[in-house]
């Protein structure tokens, strides 16, 4: 099988896509660049625990190609697909109906492909934030103090927003645009107001500069710091937090899903840290769940990334 396809590999009919294939695809994970994409290994083995016929494959598509491959993997009778970066929001402007997360925050990362034809859209890497820190921590949002780096990037939009909805107890998001972490407290302040609590939203949701004293002060009075920027992508990248401002109370949460400085430094301090592998399974679980309408073996799913990464 091909690490992945193109528009071209779709639209050629000399050489017709899937031709040579014993299982039909039926799902895919569309993005630009794709061939680092998890998803296939981990769908894949979703779908073969369930008994179900079909193979997820990666599609790399421009910005310019990405409507195009939407439209034909449909009329090809794919059941739907997951959407990574940058195609989150063109995404959401080509469904037809959409959930509450993907309407808040313009940006959907699961298709699917209704039998009339319409395309009903979800975002699935909020929710499958929330399922990962109550798995690796053992606690729920709404119960901490949260610290959140690159809030207002696409994946830090749909986990501020989750924060937001499931009420935690404090919110301080964290970037490098003081206009865009301005724009995004406006837009989340009402979740915060209580009248039943003598604190209002300006005490718990706040938003800073990295890297500024009332950034330091909140670091340090968090229960969770999210890493949700680019940096640890590159092996040299620096953590976005100082070292010496973990402790051993922290909880730190790594959207990367390798290890990098952000999570050494943390654990040198005695923090309790994750990386972004279990996030990246439920939310995965949560985009099989809308594509058939039943859980998947999330065992199976952990095993095949286990697997692909030793």
């Amino acid at each position: 099988m091909k690490p992945y396809y193109t528009l071209a590999d779709l639209l050629d009919e000399e050489n017709p896509f899937d031709a040579d294939e014993p299982v039909a695809a039926g799902l895919a994970v569309i993005g630009y660049p794709i061939d680092h994409s998890k998803s296939p290994a981990m769908q894949q083995a979703a779908l073969d625990a369930a008994g179900i016929k079909a193979r997820y494959i990666r599609i790399q598509a421009s910005p310019e190609e990405f409507a195009d491959v939407v439209r034909l993997i449909r009329d090809k009778g794919f059941i739907g697909a997951n959407v990574t970066v940058p195609h989150k929001q063109a995404a959401c402007a080509l469904c037809d109906e959409t959930d509450a997360l993907s309407r808040a925050t313009g940006s959907v990362n699961t298709l699917v492909f209704q039998k009339d034809g319409s395309i009903t859209g979800f975002n699935t890497d909020g929710p499958g934030f929330s399922r990962a820190i109550r798995e690796e921590f053992s606690v729920d949002l709404r119960d901490l103090k949260i610290v959140l780096l690159g809030a207002c990037g696409g994946a830090g939009l749909a986990l501020a927003y989750t924060c937001a909805m499931q009420r935690c107890e404090r919110l301080t998001l964290a970037g490098r645009s003081e206009e865009k972490l301005q724009a995004l407290k406006n837009r989340l302040d009402s979740f915060f107001i209580d009248e039943n609590r003598l604190e209002g939203a300006y005490d718990r949701l706040t938003a800073h500069l990295n890297n500024t004293p009332r950034f330091n002060a909140a670091v340090e009075d968090a229960d969770l710091i999210v890493n949700a920027t680019a940096l640890g992508l590159k092996p040299t990248d620096p953590s976005p937090v100082p070292s010496s401002l973990f402790s051993a109370h922290h909880l730190v949460y790594d959207l990367q899903t390798h290890n990098d400085a952000f999570q050494m430094e943390a654990r040198f301090q005695g923090a309790r840290t994750a990386d972004g592998l279990s996030m990246l399974i439920h939310q995965g679980a949560l985009s099989f769940e809308r594509w058939f309408g039943i859980k998947p073996d999330v065992a199976a799913m952990r095993q095949a990334l286990e697997r692909k990464d030793a």
